[in-house]
C-alpha cells in the first residue's frame, strides 16, 4: 500500500537528525573481538504515532478510513523520530559497547563473556521498550560481521566483495 503524504510534508515541520559518520562507528569496532548484528523488525512500524495525531494519517478506502497507529513510511520526520528513538533507547550502551546506524545494531566486545552480558543489557531495554528483533536477519556472537557494505572483525574492517559483485553484476 501506498499513501501519498506530500501534502502533509509539505506543512510539516522538517525534524533533521544528524546521521553518524560511518568512520567514527568503524572506529569503535576496532579492538572487539566478538560481534552481535541485530535487525530491528519493521523498523518503524513499532513506534507510535503520538496520540490525537492519528487523523494526519489517514487514508481513505472504500471500505472506509484508516488511521494508522504506528509511524507509516514516506512521512517526512520517519527517518529522524526512529533514528532519535533508536539513540535514545540505547543511549547507556553508545560508544561502550554498541553502536547503531539506523535500524542495523552492533554489539562488540572483547570477550565472549562480556558480549553476553553486553547482549543481555540490550536484549532487556529492547524488551521494555517493546522494540523487537528479526531473528533470522541477525548474526549472534560472531568473530565477524558484515555491517554497513562492510566486514568488520579481528580487528579489521574490509569491503564486503558480494556487495561488490552484485554492482559489478
Amino acid at each position: 500500500m501506498c499513501i501519498d503524504y506530500r501534502a502533509l510534508n509539505k506543512i510539516t515541520i522538517k525534524n533533521r537528525y544528524p546521521i553518524p559518520l560511518i568512520a567514527d562507528l568503524f572506529d569503535q569496532l576496532g579492538n572487539a573481538r566478538w560481534f552481535t548484528k541485530l535487525d530491528l523488525r519493521s523498523g518503524y512500524h513499532q513506534v507510535r504515532v503520538a496520540e490525537g495525531d492519528e487523523p494526519k494519517t489517514a487514508c481513505v478506502t472504500r471500505y472506509g478510513s484508516f488511521e494508522f497507529l504506528v509511524m507509516p513510511f514516506r512521512l517526512t520526520n520517519a527517518p529522524a523520530t526512529f533514528y532519535t528513538l533508536m539513540n535514545k533507547v540505547l543511549q547507556p550502551f553508545l560508544d561502550h559497547f554498541v553502536v547503531v546506524y539506523p535500524d542495523d545494531i552492533v554489539v562488540y566486545s572483547k570477550t565472549l563473556e562480556e558480549h553476553v552480558g553486553h547482549l543481555g543489557e540490550v536484549f532487556q531495554t529492547l524488551r521494555e521498550n517493546k522494540l523487537y528483533v528479526k531473528r533470522e536477519k541477525c548474526s549472534f556472537a560472531k568473530r565477524e560481521v558484515p555491517f554497513l557494505g562492510h566486514i568488520v572483525g579481528g580487528g579489521t574492517i574490509r569491503i564486503d566483495e558480494s556487495k561488490v559483485r552484485a554492482i559489478a553484476d
